[in-house]
């Protein structure tokens, strides 16, 4: 799966779908920017139970699978939870599954929401699910498609998403496992594992599930910077953060530019592709943090250097950030557990 911007893009992802197999049928979608939320149901032929509504950081582009989730919806409104249980009975109800149901939608901007997709199924935020509310969805699913009904096992349509304690559960990776694997995050799944963290603050969450899933939190060093240019104008305040923490920011030469007209104190560094792999050698030095990588999506432009500095972070252990929506979980839990300080 590939998100493409234009038909020369279209063009030459379709040629290279066809060699591969010229019988399989190629499904286009429209590609709306938005936040991904994800519901699990349970429907007994009649009733449709709701346990819960999950948020998820990253915005859609990036498979759910790969996402950090989080539990109760920490962003949207009551109106678009309110417009979401009731696509989910109407779904339920018409789809005619008993058993669980796993769907996926889009809120734009607007707060318009949209269907991704439905899985007459359950999905892997089952267990996620079911440890965030307390209920065993299983069990309950399990005697709805023996012919025991919801009402019969005294249980309500709609439970209500209480804020009793924040709920994350974030992707694990092993990258460094699977050689010639790009980490860049895509809708294709690329994760192989997952971890839990809840506590009574939303940040903390964060904290445990991140430390658990492997993302290494370093309150020092050093920021290497690598953004797309439709990304810049988002990613220079996450930057901006960074730095105010006493971070050095290190950066190609345009991102660099781009910072420095802003105000931020930058290391320019030279392209992979110009002949210098300085890049690589600071990430191998070990004096590297964090890794911020972008690629364009407008440009079709083939990414060898965004590849190198990826594989490069993998086999070092460098922690990278393919997803601005991830940066930013980031830096929120580094602002609450590290001083401000001024920047070397």
């Amino acid at each position: 799966m590939e998100i493409v911007a234009d038909e020369i893009a279209l063009r030459k992802y379709l040629k290279n779908a066809f060699e591969v197999d010229n019988d399989k049928p190629v499904l286009i979608d429209k590609y709306i920017t938005g936040k991904e939320i994800e519901v699990d149901a349970i429907y007994d032929g009649k009733e449709v139970f709701i346990p819960g509504v999950m948020e998820l950081v990253e915005r859609a582009g990036v498979h759910s699978g790969d996402s950090t989730s989080v539990y109760p919806p920490f962003s949207i409104s009551e109106i678009v939870k309110e417009t979401i249980a009731d696509y989910v009975r109407r779904i339920g109800s018409a789809v005619g599954v008993v058993g669980l149901i796993n769907i996926q939608f889009i809120v734009d901007k607007k707060d318009r929401v949209y269907i991704i997709e439905v899985n007459p199924r359950a999905s892997r935020s089952v267990p996620f699910l079911s440890k965030s509310t307390g209920y065993s969805l299983v069990r309950i699913a399990t005697k709805a498609m023996l012919g025991q009904s919801l009402k019969e096992q005294g249980i309500a349509s709609l439970r209500p998403n209480l804020k009793v304690r924040w709920h994350v559960k974030a992707p694990a990776f092993s990258f460094a496992k699977l050689s010639g694997m790009d980490a860049y995050l895509s809708p294709e799944m690329k994760s192989t594992g997952e971890a839990i963290g809840y506590d009574m603050r939303l940040n903390r969450a964060f904290y445990k599930a991140l430390q658990a899933s492997g993302v290494k939190m370093k309150d020092y060093g050093s920021v290497i910077a690598t953004i797309a240019d439709e990304d810049k104008e988002e990613a220079f305040p996450l930057i901006e953060r960074f730095y105010k923490l006493g971070f050095n920011i290190l950066a190609t030469s345009g991102t660099a530019a781009f910072l420095k007209k802003r105000g931020i104190r930058t290391r320019v560094l030279p392209k992979i592709s110009e002949g210098n792999d300085e890049i690589l050698r600071l990430i191998r030095a070990g004096y590297v943090s964090y890794i911020i990588n972008t690629r364009s999506i407008l440009s079709g432009d083939h990414d060898d250097d965004g590849i190198a500095i990826r594989s490069c972070a993998v086999q070092n252990g460098v922690t990278m950030f393919t997803s601005l929506d991830t940066a930013r979980i980031v830096l929120d839990v580094l602002e609450e557990i590290i001083p401000n300080i001024s920047t070397i």
